[in-house]
């Protein structure tokens, strides 16, 4: 998105050059499947399991996941998306890493299908609204120094955001809404979804 600052640093490709951010992208996303092919912590988990996971990653890596999303936020830029445009865009280019890192805990420990894996999917994929509608709220009440990125660059850029859309305060009751939603879809898992709550919680109340 061209931002000079993420974290409170410049980002690569401000402190390294267009070319060697993407060379550090391509190099960071082909160690992420070398780590999930052979990491030893993953011994235990059955070959086809581990192909799942793969392929899994893969597809939130690619056109129908991340990729597909931030092609899509780029041709948005000056548009006025609706609600469900803009939902869509954001499944794809924040959701689906978020939704893929739930359900490859969910692989990992053995739950490929049922009640726990439909519960796990769709908490994940709530997660991922709940976080990113809440980051363009912060975009609008932040300062810079706090997010560490510069703040009001989304409406700089006319890119479309919630609250450009709905206005501040619904957007803010939206992402209430989808943690919300997030939270309802653990119950099937009881205590052992404590940690996955404390997460969606933490989601709407980050502060950068």
């Amino acid at each position: 998105d061209d931002d000079d600052l993420r974290r409170g640093q410049p980002t690569c490709h401000k402190a390294f050059g267009e070319a060697m951010a993407i060379l550090a992208g391509d190099a960071l996303q082909a160690l992420a499947f070398e780590h999930l092919a052979a990491a030893p912590a993953l011994d235990t988990v059955a070959s086809l399991q581990r192909v799942a996971m793969l392929r899994l990653l893969g597809a939130a890596c690619g056109p129908a996941g991340m990729a597909g999303g931030q092609a899509f936020d780029l041709d948005a830029v000056g548009l006025r998306l609706d609600l469900p445009q803009l939902e869509r865009m954001h499944r794809y280019k924040t959701g689906a890493l978020i939704l893929a890192s739930v359900q490859l805990g969910a692989l990992a420990a053995g739950a490929v299908e049922g009640p726990r894996w439909d519960a796990i999917s769709r908490y994940g994929r709530e997660l991922g609204l709940a976080f990113q509608i809440h980051d363009d709220v912060l975009d609008v009440l932040a300062d810079t120094e706090t997010l560490g990125k510069q703040q009001g660059a989304d409406q700089a850029r006319g890119k479309p955001t919630y609250p450009a859309i709905i206005g501040l305060e619904q957007a803010q009751a939206l992402a209430q809404s989808h943690m919300q939603s997030a939270l309802d879809a653990l119950q099937p898992l009881g205590e052992h979804g404590a940690i996955l709550a404390d997460l969606a919680h933490y989601t709407v109340q980050r502060a950068y």
